[in-house]
């Protein structure tokens, strides 16, 4: 609808809306603009607008206004919401109204339902508690129907109170003018009409109990929504509300709201950290579970990042603020589950614009078989009543919650397995994928450096050549150095104290440790010490880098006594992330930039027979055209900055969200706790929900269209037809929570933690 780029965008909290229509009128007045694009969700009651330069904010507020509703910028969210029991507030009236009909309604229809206690003025009594049910209960439907009289439109609303009001007036003129008001008037209560000249018919019981069964729909409706978006409330409530701040050498306690980039802030055990951000000072294991889902608790040290809303399980720290307020991980995973709730999907849209044309085809309809009716000769009464049926049975308000309920449980319940859906478009995606390309470095490996294998010389001790070379090793800051000291000090303990310690540039270290002379590095550093690699040593280098591993020699006390090799390690879940991706019916890809030797043996071990290596950052995104060229559906999973330009092209992306914010920014899905299994889980939790809007749309749909010849044909009183419109909605929001009963096939975490080390060893990590 953009007929040019968008100066901004701004979502708008709508007030007043009763239904799908609301929703869709809405959505049409804002996009009557110039260069407009709007989003209306009757679920969420927001918009999401997008508005070209000269459309202020003001205009778009106006031009709801002028459609009859109200709309502001919501209030920003906040965790403690559901504790005190504001987000109840909105809940009071409709439950007040609520309660009204039903102490009120039911007498009336039990009196109209059972003859034998229609004693002799019954039904002025049952005028006397039906007329507060439709006036005062059904005031927000009457209310509704006129706001969208003066504005030319109609809605669900208008079925409601037309057929309400119309039978609550036939009661009036058959009490007033008719017999009905009689001393002694009795009439039986059926499913079906009957033929008479209607002035000793009454039909209080089915305003009334249209009116109760609707309220009682819609306050199910309002909970169970408010229940589908709890994932949300529960994201923010993770976060810290206080935090210690060092200022001027001093303490201070602060809300976290009044943190700022660069604050340096104390972290006791057991504290939540406040926000995100970089360790200064002290070593501690850091407890992300609640966040990603990760039960192993990371070790972390000075110039480790860590996460805001993870606790510290150990030691005291001292961290330095990074990121703050809505710049944090955890308020970008809120906002990604907020956005992905607001959005519609393909078959939202369907809906909603059948919904927008239903209503006047409805009211179409009832005037036609009222027509119908009378001409047949079956009576005013008869007439009447299967009309005022066809416009309460129409009502779809299954059919305008069928997606977004569906859509909230699903993305709520994957925020709280760390499976963060972006759209429901990418549902719809989930659907076709036949291909997956997976990135190697960081996604089916874990992208960090790991000692992996020890060669030594015939007399040479393995631990002691560990304990030497690591001890050396650890003096150095680069990352293949790091992990040669990680692997050792996880092998044989504690290492040696080191002197002399000098790097020499391109070619490795040398050192003095517990008075040995150590050399760690290419084997032409061991040479220019005369210390020459033997045939078995020279053999184990060579295999090692054959493979795509890096090798370094070690030489002791003048003699080359070892080769140690270190590789980018393949993550212990990945192959049975490759089964299960096959068992959704994938057929996996492994891309990478590294040689064919090495992509080969990392394939091989997870599973994955079509490889394609050597290929350039830049280059990725040409291999997901090539393979959409071929007429492939394909999903990409990726980590680095380099993957995002072939996540975006991808059909469906998933990010690691142990990666970069380039690519998660770039993807669809994004699985948080960085384990490849997720990423089947995160399929299936999309397909099951898009599963699930089918099915709500279908009930929807098959409901209206077989309701309605019943209606029509007089075989449904209007109280029974209130009653069955009431159910479609409430078993259309019951069948989407059942979402939250989703489980994943592994329980994240469960698994060995690759990236993880074990407590009070250092962790390998690349520089």
């Amino acid at each position: 609808m953009s007929t040019g780029a968008t100066s901004g965008r701004i979502e708008l909290a709508i007030g007043g809306m009763t239904c799908a229509s609301c929703a869709a009128r809405v959505e049409k007045r804002l996009n009557k603009l110039e260069g407009v694009t709007a989003t209306v969700n009757y679920a969420t009651e927001k918009a999401q607008v997008e508005y070209p330069e000269g459309v202020t904010p003001e205009e778009l507020i106006a031009q709801v206004e002028k459609a009859g509703y109200t709309a502001e910028p919501p209030a920003p969210p906040r965790a403690e919401t559901a504790a005190d029991g504001g987000a109840d507030d909105g809940l009071a009236p409709l439950r007040q109204r609520l309660w009204t009909a039903v102490v009120l309604a039911v007498p009336v229809i039990a009196m109209a339902m059972v003859p034998a206690w229609q004693f002799e003025y019954w039904q002025w009594l049952s005028l006397t508690l039906a007329a507060p049910v439709v006036v005062y209960a059904g005031w927000p439907f009457h209310k509704a129907a006129w706001t969208n009289l003066r504005h030319g439109a109609a809605t669900m609303d208008t079925l409601v109170s037309v057929g309400t009001l119309a039978a609550f007036g036939w009661s009036l003129w058959a009490l007033f003018f008719g017999t009905a008001g009689e001393p002694g008037m009795k009439h039986g209560f059926e499913f079906s009409m009957t033929r008479s000249d209607g002035s000793m018919n009454i039909y209080l019981e089915a305003a009334a109990g249209v009116i109760a069964f609707i309220l009682a729909g819609r306050y199910f409706e309002a909970r169970s929504k408010r229940r589908a978006g709890a994932a949300l409330t529960a994201l923010l409530e993770l976060g810290a509300k206080e935090v210690s701040v060092v200022r001027n050498g001093r303490e201070e306690r602060v809300g976290v709201d009044r943190l700022a980039v660069g604050d340096v802030f104390v972290v006791r055990p057991g504290e939540k950290i406040a926000t995100d951000g970089v360790v200064e000072e002290g070593s501690s294991a850091v407890d992300a579970s609640l966040l990603t889902g990760e039960s192993v608790p990371v070790e972390v040290a000075p110039g480790d990042a860590v996460t805001g809303a993870t606790v510290n399980a150990g030691g005291r720290l001292l961290v330095r603020a990074t990121r703050v307020g809505s710049d944090t991980k955890l308020a970008q995973m809120a906002r990604l589950v907020e956005e992905a709730q607001t959005g519609k999907a393909q078959v939202q849209r369907l809906a909603d614009r059948i919904s927008g044309i239903f209503v006047p085809i409805v009211i179409a309809i009832a005037i036609a078989t009222l027509g119908f009716w009378i001409g047949s000769g079956a009576g005013l009464a008869a007439a009447f009543t299967a009309a005022v049926a066809v416009l309460i049975i129409a009502c779809p308000c299954a059919l305008g919650l069928a997606t977004p309920t569906a859509l909230m449980v699903g993305t709520g319940r994957g925020a709280q397995l760390g499976i963060l859906i972006k759209g429901p478009e990418v549902l719809e995606s989930t659907r076709t994928i036949d291909t997956v390309v997976l990135d190697k470095t960081g996604t089916v490996t874990t992208g960090r450096m790991a000692l992996v294998g020890v060669v030594t010389a015939e007399d040479a001790d393995e631990a002691e050549v560990l304990r030497l070379a690591g001890a050396l090793e650890n003096a150095s800051e680069h990352p293949i150095a790091q992990a040669i000291a990680a692997g050792a000090a996880e092998r044989v303990g504690e290492l040696g104290t080191v002197e002399d310690f000098a790097n020499v540039e391109g070619l490795g270290v040398q050192g003095l440790v517990d008075g040995k002379g150590v050399l760690v590095g290419r084997p032409r550093l061991l040479a220019e010490w005369s210390q020459h690699l033997t045939p078995e040593l020279e053999k184990a280098m060579t295999g090692a880098q054959a493979l795509g591993h890096t090798a370094v020699a070690v030489g002791i006390d003048g003699r080359a006594q070892a080769v140690i090799t270190v590789a980018d390690q393949v993550k212990p879940t990945s192959a049975e992330a490759i089964s299960r991706l096959r068992e959704l019916g994938l057929r996996p890809v492994l891309l990478t930039g590294d040689n064919e030797a090495v992509a080969r043996t990392v394939a091989e071990s997870v599973g994955i027979d079509e490889v394609i290596a050597e290929v350039l950052p830049a280059d990725k995104v040409d291999v997901v055209k090539r393979l959409q060229d071929e007429g492939r559906t394909v999903a990409m999973v990726g980590d680095g900055v380099n993957d995002a330009a072939a996540l975006a092209q991808a059909d469906l992306g998933l990010a690691m969200g142990t990666g970069t914010d380039a690519a998660i920014e770039a993807s669809d899905l994004t699985l948080v706790s960085g384990d490849l299994r997720a990423a089947a889980d995160a399929i299936r939790l999309s397909r099951r929900t898009l599963r699930t809007i089918k099915g709500n749309l279908f009930w929807a749909f098959a409901y209206n269209v077989g309701a309605l010849p019943l209606a029509a044909a007089g075989l449904l009183n209007p109280m029974i037809a209130g009653g069955a419109m009431a159910f479609s909605s409430v078993f259309v929001v019951s069948n989407s929570l059942r979402l939250r009963g989703f489980k994943p096939l592994t329980r994240p975490g469960a698994g060995p933690a690759p990236a993880q080390a074990k407590p009070g060893k250092p962790v390998a990590k690349v520089g």
